[in-house]
């Protein structure tokens, strides 16, 4: 049986990172997507295990060899998935997470339409220009002007959340990885016929509600609070 392909995108500085790495740590034979980027480590980041850190000539030959899933330009630097790790991780019976932004997500719903897509809300922008200017601290440069632009990107990249099939919002850490792994035993249940146990039937409810249908009372708040304009409140 074919696996199952995970994508999880976020604004930077939402805590992505974290969610997916405490999740690793949770829920087995779930693979994760080591990108290749042209920008520098940040902090402890090491080779092979957050990025593949290579130069933007390694990445053109990689593009000129097709050799990407997806790949996008993000604040200058490139990112990119490499399109070996699909038939990798299922060749090992195993579902794979990508962790790529708006730009790659499109891409890879063009190519592979069944994708689980899931989309990382910060609560507001308080909170977001909070967690960017810590980064920015452990890096030892604070630039407001960057935090600025990445405020005005995380409107942009929000205003995309409709293209997603699950949103999360990052609040408390451990309630949004609980709802991470709720989503991912949820679609593997798809291929398991029931009855269900009753914690089971717990994971399915929790990511239900997580589902973009779903999702409208919890993330309305965060849509105004970074001014992003709904269907239902558009001018006529």
């Amino acid at each position: 049986m074919a696996g199952i392909l995970f994508l999880i995108s976020a604004p930077s500085g939402s805590g992505k990172s974290t969610v997916v790495n405490q999740l690793r740590s949770l829920v087995d034979n779930l693979e994760f997507s080591v990108s290749y980027t042209t920008r520098a480590p940040r902090g402890s980041e090491q080779e092979g295990r957050e990025y593949h850190f290579i130069s933007r000539d390694k990445f053109q030959d990689m593009i000129e060899r097709d050799e990407f899933l997806e790949y996008a330009d993000v604040f200058g630097r490139f990112y990119g998935t490499a399109r070996h790790s699909l038939p990798d991780a299922f060749a090992k019976g195993r579902d794979l997470l990508l962790d790529i932004d708006v730009q790659g997500a499109s891409q890879v719903r063009q190519r592979i339409p069944d994708v689980v897509s899931i989309f990382l809300m910060p609560p507001s922008p308080e909170v977001l220009a909070y967690r960017l200017r810590n980064r920015s601290r452990a890096e030892g440069v604070v630039d407001e002007k960057v935090i600025n632009t990445r405020l005005a990107t995380a409107k942009q990249e929000i205003e995309n959340y409709r293209e997603y099939g699950y949103i999360l919002v990052n609040d408390i850490l451990d309630r949004t990885v609980e709802e991470m792994a709720a989503i991912v035993s949820s679609e593997r249940m798809v291929h398991k016929p029931g009855p269900y146990t009753p914690e089971e039937e717990r994971l399915k409810d929790i990511a239900e509600r997580c589902r973009q249908r779903n999702s409208d009372a919890r993330i309305k708040p965060v849509l105004q609070a970074f001014g992003v304009v709904t269907a239902e409140a558009a001018p006529v």
